[in-house]
């Protein structure tokens, strides 16, 4: 296979990705209902809260950033954070109590009932994940967890599961994003017409 094909042929897989998705009627509802659940929370005055870990923390810091700045619109920023965004927290957190428990302690200190967590983990078995998950139900705190194919663990963990049909993590964080971005636009049009 050419570089010219190999080019070719993973923009065909991330377009397969997303054709999936279109067909997928029960996650498209999802998705929406998603996108109504964030806006009912951020205009009661609750939070949005992100975590992941390595290219998932990317991304969670990423979609934090629509919401908490801008998106299409010039409007009121929203309150929405990347829990690992604090190094010194992080790895004060990972040296004293192990990093199991990074995301777990920073939704104890900050989440409220009704506030949404979106745990993003490709495979959805990332403990550290499923620790925060827990926390946050702890809290009585909306849960929503992105993931691949499968849902993992996650899949038993959340209220809501975003589960990518694929197994290959390249084309599920792409997924990801087109999906953050989908729920992005359709909240800030929600608040702000």
């Amino acid at each position: 296979m050419t570089q010219f094909e190999k080019i070719q042929l993973t923009f065909r897989e991330s377009i397969h990705v997303k054709e999936a998705i279109i067909k997928d009627e029960h996650l498209l509802q999802t998705i929406s209902l998603v996108a109504q659940i964030i806006t009912k929370s951020l205009e009661t005055g609750h939070k949005l809260l992100f975590c992941g870990n390595g290219g998932s923390a990317s991304d969670a810091q990423h979609l934090a950033a629509e919401f908490s700045g801008r998106f299409y619109k010039d409007r009121t920023p929203l309150y929405a954070e990347a829990l690992h965004c604090n190094t010194s927290y992080l790895t004060a957190v990972a040296n004293d109590y192990g990093f199991d428990h990074i995301y777990a302690r920073a939704v104890k200190a900050m989440g409220k009932q009704n506030d949404v967590l979106v745990a993003i983990s490709t495979s959805g078995n990332s403990e550290n994940i499923l620790q925060a998950m827990k926390a946050a139900k702890d809290k009585k705190m909306i849960v929503v967890a992105m993931t691949g194919l499968s849902g993992g663990k996650m899949k038993s963990t959340c209220d809501y599961l975003l589960n990518m049909p694929s197994t290959d993590t390249p084309r599920i964080q792409e997924a990801h994003i087109t999906v953050g971005h989908i729920i992005c636009e359709i909240v800030e049009n929600n608040l702000f017409e």
